[in-house]
């Protein structure tokens, strides 16, 4: 049975969006937040040799990502308010698929079982804000696959995409605060 944590919301969408951004001026503000596992997880790869990246061993990088967000999922269990999440355990799931990776059964359950907001925050596309850097090495072409692979997999797992307006940042965050006591108020 679904148990939805209305408090945990999460901000998700394909790289390059400006998702982080979002969340990083939330912060700013006073609010919780989660880091971005990917990210974190390729300069911690990089930085000792390890194999487990997007541009190695894919399957492994997955693994790093779902161990990352469920220790974020259980931080927040510890936090009073809302907790903004850059990603969450469906985007693992999403990253797998869009790879042609088979999604094991156990990563299955943990979308299953741990549940954020229904209501998630969905950053569409912007070949206008999209870079490339060291950590993000995917064309444009690919992120709007992210995006498609992100926003079905959601979907898949009865969450309710809530698009994200195609403004500049401090904007995005009146958006996203002026919808707050209705996703966290709304899935009681």
């Amino acid at each position: 049975m679904r148990s939805d944590q209305p408090r945990l919301v999460v901000v998700t969408g394909g790289p390059g969006s400006g998702k982080s951004t979002l969340i990083d001026l939330l912060a700013a503000g006073g609010h919780a937040r989660s880091a971005e596992a990917g990210r974190a997880i390729i300069r911690d790869q990089t930085a000792i040799g390890g194999p487990a990246l997007p541009w190695g061993d894919r399957a492994l990088f997955a693994e790093l990502m779902l161990g990352w967000e469920l220790r974020s999922y259980h931080a927040a269990q510890e936090t009073a308010g809302p907790v903004f999440f850059d990603r969450g355990v469906p985007d693992v799931l999403a990253y797998l698929r869009l790879e042609g990776l088979p999604v094991p059964a156990h990563m299955r359950r943990a979308a299953e079982r741990f549940r954020y907001a229904r209501r998630v925050f969905l950053a569409p596309p912007w070949p206008e804000i999209y870079t490339t850097d060291t950590e993000r090495k995917q064309t444009y072409e690919v992120a709007v696959q992210t995006y498609e692979s992100v926003r079905a997999t959601y979907l898949e797992y009865g969450y309710e995409p809530v698009p994200l307006p195609l403004v500049p940042p401090r904007e995005r965050a009146g958006f996203v605060l002026r919808s707050l006591p209705e996703i966290v108020g709304g899935d009681r």
